[in-house]
């Protein structure tokens, strides 16, 4: 087995990545966490996160267009929710979670699901345009680079097509604040980031918002839905447009 050797300097920036107070996330840490999680997520997580899983899902489905990209497909928690209709591939880092995901498709007969692929969503394999839809579930703070995440899904989603995010996103103040504050050194361990910002994703002032809706339980979660851009605007363009 080949063996990476790490120059002291090299060896300084990961020891201060590890000591930042929000612990820095890489592929092989989000791959370790959902190894470990994939046995046990829908029992801890499918209860509370399912109230915004079937908005995501329920807003996609009324969305024109049939290609759609499920980012971070899991454990196939959603899968079934799906209209006949769309044409369904899901995508994940973790082929512990895509194993669970694709006993459910076997299972349960979901047809309109086209494929099941482990691949980094920060550098995904798809042509530009290849999807009228993508939507990530819970994904964008557990990758290690969110900007990246969201500069993908527009890449291969059409112009004019339609971007989807339901995620925890962290308080700006109060007790919820402190305790996400005080949880963020454990992000490699939980394998996401529970101080995640909406700034850690998109500048909201740079993206076609759609709609922002709170999600039960407590609003704990939100559901974006952005507008993909056509590559050609600018940013400086829309906002002149917009003046």
């Amino acid at each position: 087995m080949a063996t990476t050797l790490e120059t002291p300097r090299e060896q300084a920036v990961d020891q201060a990545l590890r000591d930042h107070p929000r612990a820095a996330l890489d592929a092989n840490s989000v791959r370790e966490a959902y190894r470990r999680w994939a046995g046990v997520y829908d029992a801890v997580f499918g209860g509370v996160s399912s109230f915004g899983r079937r908005r995501a899902v329920a807003a996609v489905n009324r969305l024109p267009g049939t290609r759609v990209l499920e980012v971070g497909v899991g454990t196939g928690l959603a899968l079934p929710r799906y209209r006949p209709e769309k044409r369904v591939i899901g995508i994940d880092l973790s082929r512990d979670m895509l194993l669970k995901a694709q006993e459910r498709v076997q299972n349960e007969q979901l047809t309109h699901v086209e494929g099941l692929l482990e691949m980094d969503a920060e550098s995904m394999a798809f042509q530009d345009g290849a999807f009228d839809i993508a939507v990530a579930m819970f994904t964008a703070s557990v990758v290690p680079d969110a900007k990246r995440l969201f500069t993908e899904m527009q890449r291969v989603v059409r112009p004019g097509g339609h971007l989807l995010f339901v995620n925890h996103f962290a308080a700006e103040a109060g007790p919820r604040w402190w305790v996400e504050r005080t949880m963020a050194p454990l992000s490699r361990l939980l394998g996401w980031h529970p101080d995640f910002a909406f700034s850690d994703l998109f500048d909201r002032e740079a993206v076609q918002v759609e709609a922002m809706e709170p999600c039960r339980p407590g609003g704990l979660f939100t559901l974006v839905h952005l507008r993909n851009a056509a590559p050609s605007v600018t940013l400086g363009e829309r906002a002149a447009a917009a003046a």
